[in-house]
């Protein structure tokens, strides 16, 4: 089925490690929060899950964040590019996530094992359960 989606050319290229941004990296990067002023120094490239834009619409419905410039701002955001991975490998990978039961802390750090990508986040519980290779920290 076509619904008109055209995909943009991935960034990736070279050596360079690949960084998935979790929830509150996004957030922090959008009110230019000190903490990821050493992550944003990085060449990345950064993506950003699809679990983390359905994330931020539920935390700015509940009204405990408030993005500048709304949803549609971050995902045209020049600074990273919006991921898309096989759903099926993605949800298996998520079901394995069993030390969580936040379905959104289950999608965003299986998106970043199944791409085999580095996850920066600053969420302890999170960064507990991956390893030194597959973690950023914020």
């Amino acid at each position: 089925m076509d619904v008109g989606l055209v995909a943009r050319p991935s960034r990736v290229q070279g050596p360079s490690p690949v960084i998935l941004l979790d929830t509150n990296a996004v957030i922090w990067i959008d009110g230019n929060h000190e903490r990821t002023r050493a992550l944003l120094k990085q060449r990345g490239p950064f993506f950003v899950s699809p679990a983390t834009l359905l994330e931020l619409q539920f935390l700015a419905e509940l009204g405990r964040i408030r993005l500048r410039a709304g949803l549609a701002a971050i995902v045209e955001d020049p600074r990273w590019e919006i991921d898309e991975p096989p759903v099926a490998g993605w949800f298996t990978a998520a079901a394995e996530q069993s030390w969580t039961y936040d379905p959104f802390d289950r999608l965003i750090a299986a998106h970043a094992i199944l791409r085999r990508w580095r996850l920066a986040s600053s969420d302890e519980g999170v960064l507990g359960h991956l390893r030194a290779s597959e973690r950023l920290p914020l």
